[in-house]
């Protein structure tokens, strides 16, 4: 899995990349927790949330925001954050030319920078949202929603309540065409403390689902 090193609207943006050789591989796209809370590419749901797209033939790639690690540039409340994402999928792209489909996969932060990266590109075509921060920033941007997708959040979430993702949930399925897959953790707080197997299982259990695992050859 090699580093990698992009071009970014404030400088460079450091990455982590798996690419595959077949050339309509999908392509997935990792956005990790708030850079202020410690959030990096290296968060552990944003690390195994990679190699879950990479077990089923995915070029994935996993990248810091601005201010993080080795990437220029320095927070900038989403509004920056959005744009290297942007960029993040750009150079997937330009990697990619032939991928025949894409998927966004945020955790807290991330989950909000995914779902606006979502309503801007088309070509995103299925999503997963980890926490999504539905009491702290405004999601009435998914009107409608453009794809169907996947939200898993904690029971005891003191930080995103859980009655505040339910709304969320209600409001996109409510929507013509559009499934949520919701996932509701026992127990479980906004880190997924003591609960992120259960919440890596509900991943690979969705992208099982939509996405089954590519055999590797004998």
């Amino acid at each position: 899995m090699p580093d990698v090193i992009f071009a970014g609207p404030s400088g460079r943006l450091e990455g982590k990349y798996q690419h595959q050789k077949h050339k309509s591989a999908p392509i997935a796209l990792i956005l990790h927790p708030h850079p202020r809370s410690g959030g990096t590419m290296n968060h552990r749901v944003a690390y195994e949330m990679f190699y879950a797209f990479q077990r089923r033939g995915c070029s994935v790639l996993r990248f810091n925001f601005r201010g993080v690690g080795r990437s220029q540039g320095t927070y900038d409340g989403g509004i920056g954050e959005l744009s290297d994402a942007a960029a993040a999928l750009d150079w997937l792209q330009v990697m990619n030319p032939g991928a025949q489909t894409c998927w966004v996969a945020g955790i807290s932060f991330g989950a909000w920078i995914g779902m606006q990266l979502l309503m801007r590109r088309p070509e995103i075509h299925a999503f997963i949202s980890v926490a999504p921060p539905a009491n702290i920033y405004d999601f009435s941007f998914l009107a409608p929603c453009p794809a169907s997708g996947l939200i898993v959040h904690g029971r005891n979430d003191t930080v995103s309540p859980e009655g505040d993702v339910q709304k969320l949930v209600d409001r996109l399925n409510a929507q013509r065409g559009i499934k949520i897959t919701q996932v509701k953790i026992e127990g479980a707080n906004h880190f997924f403390d003591n609960h992120t197997p259960d919440l890596l299982q509900s991943v690979e259990d969705y992208l099982d689902m939509r996405m089954p695992p590519v055999e590797e050859p004998a």
